[in-house]
């Protein structure tokens, strides 16, 4: 579109050629904008030039032409240069249209974004808004006014509310056809996102914007946008396309000599090379980024820069020189909470590499203070769950320095502070507030109290760490880093599905993983243990019960221990302390009439409900079924009041938004899912929910925090304990699987072993030919501990 006009410009302005009246300007000034809009600033104000006609002073093509001189200075980011501009435009403006008068306003408060002068560019923004309502202009005024907002909102690291407000103009432009704009509120978008840790919905965002920008010829922002792309990569540690991407955005970006993308490009492939140890070659990227940077022709990366600058001296081992540099970032008062937390790691590791080991920690710990305080800003849930995505590196390197100088407790206790924070903070009305820095932990009181061994993993990527904490003592042990066990993981989750037995094809990685994790602790967990599993990074989506024990001859690990999964030492103290419920009352539903397509009946669900209800008969028991179990039903049926909460029917798990995982029940209306966001709003106080469901543990794991989908809505709302499947469920084994697990549990099993030996009755089965002995069969569902 961008192109068309241009060509439409030029062609106007050959019929001007050598003229200098007013419609050669006009022209001018038009060809002026579109290049803006192109990001050719350069060409801008080559065209717009500075022999403008006495004869033009007092019409508003003086004022447009000084309007489009600023914003061009201002995208060069020669600031100086735009505020005189700006003033003068404003003085020629006082007379003439409020159009202009907008558009100034608008110029004016970008401006004031890039200078950090957020007060005045709030003002400015809003009275562009004011003046747009007051000419009651059509909606396209109160959409760019919201994108505006929106950008200023990401500048003042106000990532939740930026995400609010652009939702918002997108919506609009949308509705508007405003396509440009589209493209430049989906990047922002993106921004806010990447800042928030959640990577994976940032670099979808930013794929959109640049993409939509492509379209719309904004070539410029294509370009900006796909740097960000290629540093939504390397967080998620895709190193190869990073560098790929990175490599490709930086020739263009020297195409359209764009200084910032540049430098961007740069950083990128900068902070590429130090992740995979090409040291020499993070440094020649360095080196010209800085040299572009003291040359005037960016000014946004130059903390980022010198941050590089100071990591490639302290892999140079130029400690003096690495600290001067960190210091110069951290004390600038343009840095980035998340940059301040990082120097202050980086400072942590340089001084703990000169013998410096109590300054060091002081360090550590003002960047875990920071991280946390950055954190408990964010308002909302389901932004403040991927939060530590952004430092939970410098955890990692603070738990290894404290295991280095042999305080493998309080190592625990750092990794600790990590845990389940959004989870804890949602129940720290009941006594289970997430531990902070100077609280203690008494771990092997809690294994006391629940008479079990606790194994809690940190997976590292230096290296990894087990504790085993027993009624009676603390152990811990080193493991492989995330490299080397992550891969594993993910092949053992994929060949899992299709195993008969524990000697069938790809038992191999069910060994290399107990041989990982379990083996080195073997000696201090012998057959018969109780045990509760905290999980750490990859390992949330593994069954620890299908692990393969080697000998006396291959056997999934359910065979020799009964299995827990916890969140968090802070959880478990909290629900070691609380007394089993007496009351046996059930809250049933399921068999279901949801729409079909796409969920269909599930031909089962009747028979594990009457399996089901058949152990609480002579208690209180409510049952919704058929066409009343809605939504509305389950929320207004005082679920609070009941200790047993049981689902039988569809669950879906949303990976990119995982608190729109949901139960699939009947319609009522356009509603037939009972969302996890509704779930967490309503408190419970349940001994046990069961989620007989697909996928009821969720499909995307955070740092800290776990799965997060249906069995952590169910947690938070404050169920005790909650069984939730890591994948699709048989109609045909479950019910089978419900109803001994329930029989167990009503014989006094507690809720792990009854379902342990629910499992075992399907993996032991007398028939040889049993389909049910497979993992798909057994193994999807975990019981997961609360508070």
């Amino acid at each position: 579109m961008l192109d068309s006009a241009l060509s439409h410009a030029d062609a106007a302005l050959a019929k001007y050629n050598g003229r200098d009246d007013e419609w050669s300007w006009r022209f001018r000034v038009l060809k002026a904008r579109i290049l803006v809009a192109r990001n050719q600033n350069r060409a801008a104000l080559t065209v717009l030039g500075s022999d403008f006609p006495s004869t033009l002073a007092n019409t508003d093509v003086a004022e447009q032409r000084k309007l489009y001189v600023g914003i061009a200075h201002r995208n060069e980011q020669q600031f100086q240069d735009a505020e005189k501009d700006f003033a003068e435009a404003e003085v020629l403006a006082r007379n003439l249209a409020p159009g202009l008068k907008y558009q100034l306003l608008v110029a004016r408060g970008d401006l004031d974004v890039d200078e950090k002068n957020y007060a005045r560019a709030e003002s400015n923004y809003k009275s562009a808004l004011a003046l747009a309502r007051q000419e009651k202009w059509p909606p396209i005024f109160e959409a760019n006014a919201l994108g505006n907002l929106g950008r200023l909102a990401i500048s003042q690291e106000h990532f939740d509310e930026a995400i609010d407000i652009n939702q918002s103009a997108l919506q609009l432009t949308r509705s508007l056809g405003m396509q440009g704009h589209v493209a430049t509120i989906l990047g922002n978008m993106g921004s806010s996102y990447f800042r928030l840790g959640d990577f994976e919905n940032a670099l979808e965002l930013y794929q959109q914007g640049a993409q939509a920008s492509e379209r719309s010829g904004l070539v410029g922002n294509t370009t900006y946008w796909f740097t960000g792309v290629a540093n939504s990569y390397l967080a998620l540690h895709d190193y190869s396309s990073a560098e790929k991407l990175a490599t490709s955005t930086l020739k263009q970006a020297r195409r359209l000599n764009n200084g910032q993308s540049i430098t961007q490009c740069l950083n990128t492939l900068a902070e590429v090379m130090l992740r995979t140890g090409r040291l020499d070659e993070a440094e020649r990227y360095n080196q010209e980024a800085i040299g572009l940077e003291e040359k005037g022709a960016d000014y946004f990366g130059v903390l980022e820069s010198l941050l590089l600058s100071g990591r490639i001296a302290m892999n140079k081992q130029h400690f003096e020189e690495a600290e001067i540099l960190f210091l110069r970032v951290v004390q600038d008062p343009k840095a980035e909470m998340a940059m301040k937390w990082e120097v202050k790691a980086r400072l942590a590791a340089l001084q703990d590499a000169e013998g410096l080991t109590a300054k060091a920690e002081r360090e550590y710990q003002e960047s875990i203070d920071t991280i946390q305080a950055a954190r408990e800003s964010i308002d909302k849930t389901d932004l403040r769950l991927s939060y530590l995505a952004s430092g939970i590196e410098f955890y990692d390197d603070y738990v290894d320095f404290l295991v280095r100088h042999r305080r493998p407790g309080d190592a625990l206790h750092v990794a600790e502070l990590s845990r389940a924070r959004t989870l804890s903070e949602g129940l720290s009305g009941e006594g289970t507030a997430p531990s902070r820095p100077g609280d203690r932990l008494s771990p092997q009181k809690t294994a006391n109290t629940l008479n079990a061994s606790l194994l809690f993993y940190w997976i590292g990527h230096n290296c990894s760490y087990l504790w085993v904490i027993s009624p009676t003592k603390t152990s811990y042990f080193k493991l492989p880093p995330a490299s080397v066990i992550d891969p594993v993981v993910a092949d053992y989750r994929k060949v899992l599905l299709r195993m008969h037995d524990a000697e069938d094809e790809g038992s191999a990685e069910g060994k290399k993983l107990y041989a990982m994790l379990v083996e080195p602790a073997r000696k201090l967990i012998p057959p018969g243990s109780q045990i509760v599993v905290l999980p750490s990074e990859s390992l949330y989506g593994l069954n620890f019960e299908t692990l393969i024990v080697p000998d006396p001859q291959p056997h999934f690990w359910i065979e020799d221990v009964t299995l827990t999964t916890g969140s968090s030492l802070t959880m478990l103290a909290a629900s070691a302390n609380r007394p089993t419920p007496k009351d046996k009352t059930l809250f049933l539903i399921g068999d279901t009439k949801p729409p079909n397509p796409p969920f269909a009946p599930l031909p089962q669900a009747a028979e594990e409900m009457k399996q089901v209800r058949k152990y609480f008969l002579g208690t209180q028991t409510r049952v919704l079924e058929g066409g009343s179990a809605t939504p509305s039903a389950f929320l207004k049926g005082n679920p609070e009041q009941f200790s047993y909460l049981h689902f039988v029917t569809h669950g879906t798990a949303s990976h990119t938004r995982p608190l729109e995982s949901a139960v699939i029940l009947s319609q009522e209306g356009d509603s037939y899912k009972l969302y996890a966001r509704d779930i967490v709003q309503h408190r419970l106080n349940a001994n046990l929910v069961t989620i007989s469901a697909c996928n009821g543990a969720g499909t995307r794991a955070y740092s800290g925090e776990g799965l997060v989908g249906l069995s952590w809505a169910f947690l938070r709302a404050g169920a005790h304990n909650v069984i939730g499947a890591l994948w699709e469920v048989s109609d045909a084994s479950t019910p089978q699987l419900m109803d001994a697990f329930y029989r167990e549990l009503f014989q006094g099993k507690d809720p792990a072993t009854a379902l342990r030996n629910a499992k075992l009755g399907l993996l032991h089965s007398a028939d040889p030919d049993s389909v049910f002995k497979n993992p798909f069969y057994w193994a999807p569902f975990q019981l997961y501990a609360g508070s």
